[in-house]
Parts: C-alpha cells; sequence; structure tokens
C-alpha cells in the first residue's frame, strides 16, 4: 500500500482466529477456507467473495474478519472490504480510522491501493466503508465499482466483501452478481427459515454463486460454526 495510516498499529478485537487459534471455532472456520480454495477451479475460480446474512446480528460481519484472517494466514495476499456503508463494523473490529474507504474510492480520484489499510496481521489489508454516502446501492451497482474490483483482483488473492443483509436492502444483491461467490451466514434459534428462503431467492434472481450457508450457534456445541457446502 502507497501509505499507511498511523492507527494501524493496534490489535484487531474480538477475532477467535487470532486469539484462540486453536480452538474449535478458528479450526472450523480454517475449515471453510479449505472448503472454498476447493471450490475454485480454473474456469470458476474464487477470488471476490461476498458475505451477507438474510437478516441483521447473524454473524457475517464476523464470519468475513475471520475469513479474512485465516485466509492471510496461508501467505495469500487478502483485502477485506467493508461493502456495508450504511451500518460498518470491520473498522471498529480492526480499530481503523473510517475517515476515507469505499466509499472514498467510489465517489473521488482515490485509488483502492491508497485508501487500502494495513493491519498489524501479515498479508492482511482492510479497506473500511468510508463515509456514509446517501447511495450506496447505486455507487455499488456503478462502473466505477467494477474498476475497484478489477483493481483489488490484480492487487490481491483474496477479496473479501462484508455486506448489509440481502433481505433488507439490494447492496448484496448488487454485489453477488460481480463476485465470484456468495456465502449465506445463518444464526440457529435467531435466522428464521422463511428469511433465509427468501434471500436464496433474491440472490438466485441476479445468478449469484451461492458456495453455501455458514451455520452459526449450534446447540450442539456453542463453541462451533458449521459449514454447509453447495457448489
Amino acid at each position: 500500500m502507497k501509505k499507511e495510516r498511523t492507527n494501524t498499529k493496534t490489535q484487531p478485537v474480538s477475532l477467535i482466529s487470532l486469539v484462540d487459534p486453536s480452538s474449535s471455532v478458528a479450526e472450523q472456520y480454517r475449515t471453510i477456507r479449505t472448503n472454498l480454495q476447493f471450490a475454485s477451479s480454473a474456469d470458476q475460480q474464487v477470488q471476490t467473495l461476498v458475505v451477507t446474512s438474510s437478516g441483521p446480528r447473524e454473524g457475517k460481519s464476523l464470519t468475513s474478519a475471520n475469513l479474512a484472517v485465516v485466509f492471510a494466514q496461508t501467505g495469500q495476499k487478502v483485502l477485506l472490504v467493508d461493502a456495508d456503508m450504511r451500518k460498518p463494523t470491520i473498522h471498529k473490529t480492526f480499530q481503523l480510522s473510517n475517515e476515507a474507504g469505499l466509499s472514498t474510492v467510489l465517489s473521488t480520484g482515490v485509488s483502492l491501493e491508497e485508501t487500502a489499510q494495513k493491519t498489524t496481521i501479515e498479508n492482511l489489508s482492510i479497506l473500511t466503508s468510508g463515509p456514509k454516502p446517501p447511495n450506496p446501492s447505486e455507487l455499488l451497482g456503478s462502473e466505477k465499482m467494477n474498476q475497484i474490483m478489477e483493481e483489488a483482483r490484480h492487487l490481491f488473492d483474496m477479496v473479501i466483501f462484508d455486506m448489509p443483509p440481502v433481505v433488507t436492502v439490494t447492496d448484496a444483491q448488487v454485489m453477488s452478481s460481480k463476485a465470484d461467490g456468495t456465502l449465506l451466514v445463518a444464526r440457529e434459534n435467531w435466522t428464521r427459515k422463511d428469511a433465509l428462503s427468501q434471500a436464496k431467492e433474491s440472490l438466485d434472481l441476479v445468478q449469484a454463486r451461492i458456495l453455501g450457508v455458514i451455520y452459526n450457534g449450534a446447540k450442539q456445541d456453542k463453541d462451533k460454526a458449521y459449514y454447509y457446502y453447495s457448489d
């Protein structure tokens, strides 16, 4: 990156893949990473990944962050993009400045490379959401967003987009139509079956490649997250 903000020296918080890498949860994230790697093929590579959910508070942002960490731990250059410009959280998780981010790159002449922030985690960079714009969906659907994704493909091995819930707004639909793959996050005793079905239908409408569902908070072992692969 061309410039690094002073606050990138702080440590990210509440990431199990960092604080307890030998835990069963961290191992589940590594399993998801392996499954995603196997989902890649010569003609269907997974380099850009959307992570979304049917509704709020299902764990999509935490999942995005932990997946970014475990991919970076393999030596791949990873960019985690907070594309939830309505209710961003990634800058808080990694304790980064959000003065400039995705919305800045989309609305000004500033480049992705200049705006993305390095972290204390080797190989992991973050593009925060930036100031809240009045038209997130329109910005994500713009030609400028296509250019940003192309630039990200050249600079990074894996690009993960943390999106708003797909049933609530159209942002995740827009980005899923552009990305190589999409993951849905669901939480036991919280996610409604009809909402999850609606989320899948919404993604199917834009011909998104749904790679699977990450199922959080299973009663049989609250220390685990389960991944269902369906390519």
